[in-house]
């Protein structure tokens, strides 16, 4: 089994779940960093992984999604300096506790950890997504697990429609259709959620749907009789939005000669940057044990 860990979701619910007068003595604050180490500390103390990579976003701003529709995510504020100062560091962290990370300019996470997901199984690997981001339940297949490590826990295929209302290989096209507000993905107008559950539930996929767009209206959903104008009207819309949905499995990305094995971590680049932050003993005393591991 590997791992592939969606780093940003637990930068940010470090970030806004610490206090945020945690400073070093330059007053820079480090909350989000000591709460990524402790997690990925934590995580390789509990789980002790044979092969893991950790995925982190390098720009929403300059993704391939921003040049098929430059209004992706432009609904969300800028990361603000002192974040964007302690992603810098939890990368530094990562590299330096020995643990394979990526990231690109032109492909977000979710599609670094969807092409180590496809590289995984073509080498009869299964993977195990660590996140909270629904999006990226759309990879998984049999063999595979969705964790959301410290929330729901460990969801396997056919546990996700109870938890999202879907199949894994059908989000996209939900996404498609009810949109992301998220994200900024407007998906088709007057289609909400339970609309789109129900007509995935009856044709199978946003393709299937728009073949047989004349028999819509024998969905049993509220206002069936006028969804096919509505899907037709949007159309286009809808195509657009499933090119934003669905995951890249094809992103660059530089694989280690150790492949997704992890290495001995560097203490001293550990303590180094717990030593600019201001971290004590408990951090460094974890580093050490998660060495002492590998």
């Amino acid at each position: 089994m590997q791992y592939l860990i969606d780093a940003s979701v637990y930068v940010f619910r470090a970030y806004y779940s610490m206090p945020d007068d945690m400073v070093d003595d330059d007053g820079n604050p480090i909350n989000a960093l000591y709460g990524y180490c402790r997690f990925l500390g934590d995580f390789m103390e509990q789980v002790k992984p044979e092969y893991i990579a950790v995925a982190f976003d390098e720009s929403s701003s300059t993704s391939f999604r921003t040049e098929i529709y430059p209004e992706y995510k432009a609904n969300r504020d800028p990361a603000p300096p002192e974040l964007k100062r302690q992603f810098l560091q939890c990368r530094r962290f990562t590299k330096a506790l020995g643990l394979m990370s990526c990231a690109h300019p032109n492909y977000e996470a979710d599609d670094l950890i969807g092409t180590l997901v496809t590289d995984g199984r073509e080498q009869g690997q299964p993977s195990t997504i660590v996140t909270r981001d629904k999006d990226l339940a759309q990879l998984l297949s049999e063999d595979d697990v969705f964790w959301d490590f410290a929330g729901r826990g460990k969801l396997k295929y056919h546990q996700i429609p109870e938890t999202f209302g879907v199949w894994p290989e059908q989000i996209a096209d939900f996404l498609a259709l009810a949109g992301d507000s998220v994200d900024n993905i407007k998906g088709v107008r007057g289609v909400g959620k339970k609309t789109a559950e129900a007509l995935l539930a009856h044709f199978g996929s946003l393709e299937d749907i728009y073949a047989n767009i004349d028999t819509v209206h024998e969905v049993n959903v509220r206002g069936a009789k006028t969804l096919g104008a509505k899907l037709e009207a949007h159309k286009e819309d809808a195509m657009l939005a499933r090119r934003l949905t669905g995951i890249a499995c094809d992103a660059p990305y530089e694989r280690p000669e150790t492949g997704l094995k992890p290495v001995a971590p560097d203490l001293g680049a550990i303590n180094a940057l717990y030593d600019e932050a201001g971290i004590g003993m408990s951090l460094r005393r974890q580093a050490e044990r998660v060495s002492d591991l590998i």
